[in-house]
């Protein structure tokens, strides 16, 4: 069952919406709802609402595609966005990921998923409401941190730990490890796990305050 949705800062929200990029994403969300298609938004966007306000450069999005039936969504997504690369058709059925761009030249990553732990994330995904823009739905601050931890580049472990501070006793840690273990398996990475085990160490958790995230 998806979790109830849950809203930044008010100051978070401010920035927020005067961020070109978040503009687009509640744009995205609105052409993938009309094609049917189950989504939700992860990278910067989400690490917005999650962790801090930031500028960020494009808008990435996982999207529920059902294996057989990419070829008609890649289709409906070239005809509403432009391509950023050549053979973008063959190249998104290949990859699993559809390389756009907005009429203002921002980038537009979207992934094309199917596999459980995908399904999972936009399950779980929720509703954020940006001022002045509209509503932005992204994966939840317990995937993000999946996501990132697994991406493990340097940058990506500086926002796992913001997002681990800021989000706090209200993050599902044991829903954090369980979905991250079989991937740094798969990944043959099991440092991934101690090392975001040494960051949930660091940051124990402490009494829930009464302001909502």
């Amino acid at each position: 069952m998806a979790k109830k949705a849950r809203t930044s800062p008010l100051g978070t929200e401010r920035i927020a919406g005067l961020n070109n990029v978040l503009e687009l994403a509640v744009d995205v969300g609105i052409q993938l709802r009309q094609m049917g298609i189950a989504f939700c938004v992860i990278g910067g966007t989400a690490y917005q609402r999650w962790g801090e306000p930031r500028q960020t450069t494009d808008v990435d999005a996982t999207l529920l595609v059902e294996f057989g039936r990419e070829l008609d969504v890649v289709r409906n997504l070239l005809k509403t966005y432009s391509s950023r690369i050549e053979n973008a058709e063959s190249f998104a059925l290949q990859n699993r990921i559809v390389l756009l761009q907005s009429s203002q030249g921002i980038g537009i990553d979207l992934s094309l998923g199917g596999l459980p732990y995908e399904s999972r994330l936009i399950e779980r995904s929720s509703l954020w409401k940006v001022p002045r823009h509209g509503e932005i739905r992204t994966c939840s601050a317990e995937d993000l941190v999946v996501l990132k931890s697994f991406a493990s580049r340097p940058q990506n472990w500086i926002d796992v730990e913001k997002v681990i501070i800021r989000q706090g006793p209200r993050l599902d840690r044991a829903l954090i490890v369980e979905e991250l273990r079989p991937m740094a398996d798969l990944k043959e990475e099991p440092e991934i796990l101690s090392r975001l085990a040494d960051l949930l160490q660091n940051h124990e958790q402490r009494p829930m305050r009464s302001d909502s995230r």
